[in-house]
């Protein structure tokens, strides 16, 4: 069972699609989330969810606070999921059906203080890294980047604008963050 864990719809449970996704874990989001709404990155900000999956780490941004949330999921199954789950517990979520690297590649419409990326374990690091290079154009001046993965993932590689930050390890998960970095200034973990 997958469950929001804080925030006005904390303990609220997330379906999960059948296959073809991994939902982030309630502890691994816990601990996330709580370093990232230390650092001002969650209540009234815009949230990029990219491969959503059931939207768990997405909804969970809403629970807390953020302004907006855009998920964006390449697999229709999984999207209708994130859709069901954001009707399911009243949070006011944007589900977009697209692959990541469609979306990162339009212009975008909105700059986010926050990305979230949780790839599948077949996108090779060549293509999260063109996701990320593209992503950029998507970003506040001051935005951060969440990319969660296996744990023997190397790290990203991160576009010139973006200064990795922190790397943490809960069990099998690996998360890095970096941040938009335009005039050299970095957050101290």
């Amino acid at each position: 069972m997958t469950r929001i864990v804080a925030g006005i719809a904390g303990g609220r449970r997330l379906e999960v699609p059948k296959s073809g996704t991994r939902p982030t874990s309630e502890r691994v989001r816990e601990a996330m989330f709580s370093r990232l709404e230390h650092y001002g990155y969650v209540a009234n900000c815009a949230i990029l969810d990219l491969y959503a999956g059931s939207a768990a780490l997405g909804l969970e941004a809403k629970s807390r606070g953020a302004r907006l949330v855009v998920s964006v999921e390449a697999n229709r199954a999984a999207a209708q999921v994130a859709s069901a789950n954001a009707a399911s517990t009243g949070l006011d979520i944007v589900v977009v059906n697209q692959r990541a690297e469609s979306y990162v590649a339009l212009p975008p419409s909105e700059l986010f203080d926050l990305a979230l990326l949780d790839p599948p374990y077949d996108v090779t690091e060549e293509e999260l890294a063109a996701v990320l290079e593209m992503l950029v154009a998507h970003l506040a001046s001051d935005a951060m980047v969440v990319v969660e993965r296996r744990k023997q993932s190397p790290e990203p590689r991160w576009p010139g604008a973006l200064v990795a930050d922190d790397v943490r390890k809960w069990g099998d998960t690996r998360v890095w963050s970096a941040v938009v970095d335009r005039e050299g200034t970095r957050i101290e973990s």
